[in-house]
């Protein structure tokens, strides 16, 4: 009898690290690369942080988001670029809103979000990417 609760409890502690690895795994790929959104309570605002991967950036010096929150002004809201090359801002917007927007990469291409919540096409022929706070 003892024996086989021994043996329960140790097959029991080879499977947990398993069940950890596989749903540790899951998490990361679940996770979205951009437009992560942090609700505040008290003054109806929503942080939200703006991510250009590497990928999309192609090598870029500089990127800027580019939107109906700042009247579209191609040099106000410039990102960080990370040590992994991706690029990243955070800004307080008003809820209850839907923000067209784009990245201005290096002042001469533009790129859509890749994980915006929309996309709703333009003057110029092409798609503006849309987050919804």
């Amino acid at each position: 009898m003892k024996k086989a609760i021994e043996k329960k409890a140790y097959s029991a502690t080879l499977t947990a690290p398993a069940k950890k690895a596989s749903s540790a795994k899951s998490k990361k790929a679940a996770e979205p690369k951009s437009l992560k959104k942090q609700y505040l309570k008290s003054d109806n605002i929503c942080k939200v942080s703006f991510r250009l991967p590497k990928e999309a950036a192609h090598g870029a010096q500089m990127v800027s988001v580019v939107g109906d929150f700042n009247n579209w002004n191609l040099t106000e809201n410039q990102m960080k670029k990370l040590k992994n090359g991706d690029f990243t801002l955070t800004l307080e917007l008003p809820c209850n809103r839907e923000y067209r927007f784009r990245y201005l990469i290096d002042s001469n291409r533009w790129e859509n979000d890749w994980f915006a919540d929309k996309y709703i096409p333009n003057d110029f022929g092409t798609e503006d990417s849309v987050v919804v706070i």
